[in-house]
């Protein structure tokens, strides 16, 4: 049923998390895993890196490689992309040009002024997907 799955990952540990579960659900299905991480650009990009990372390319390209690792040493079979644009609009382009089946990816949990500020990726990612998300939340 689930052959392709999307992992999409920032690197952060809810993201790592997620990619524990993906992996879990790869190797159960038997299915590929396809990774993805997002240079972001947009209004609120800058407020989600932390000041001392400033290159946001090397944080995604980053995110990928230590994704890639973690699924590769479990012998499942993967890809990887690094985009540029708004996180969840790439992330759900990635999911309709491909044939993903899934979606895995972390969510901060982020509630109140924050959630209003600066959004949900994970939350738009659910309502634009055209194929299920399974959002893994950050339980640090």
């Amino acid at each position: 049923m689930y052959q392709d799955l999307l992992l999409a990952t920032d690197g952060n540990e809810g993201a790592r998390q997620a990619t524990k579960h993906a992996i879990g659900l790869a190797d159960s299905l038997g299915a590929t895993v396809h990774i993805v991480s997002v240079s972001e650009e947009g209004p609120h990009s800058s407020e989600k890196r932390d000041q001392m990372r400033s290159d946001p390319e090397d944080e995604a390209v980053q995110a990928v490689e230590e994704a890639e690792r973690a699924v590769s040493q479990e012998g499942i079979e993967t890809t990887t992309t690094v985009r540029h644009g708004v996180a969840q609009e790439e992330i759900v382009d990635v999911a309709e040009t491909n044939a993903i089946d899934l979606i895995v990816m972390g969510t901060h949990g982020r509630t109140g002024l924050d959630h209003l500020v600066v959004g949900s990726v994970a939350e738009e990612v659910v309502r634009n997907a055209p194929v299920p998300v399974v959002t893994v939340r950050d339980q640090t």
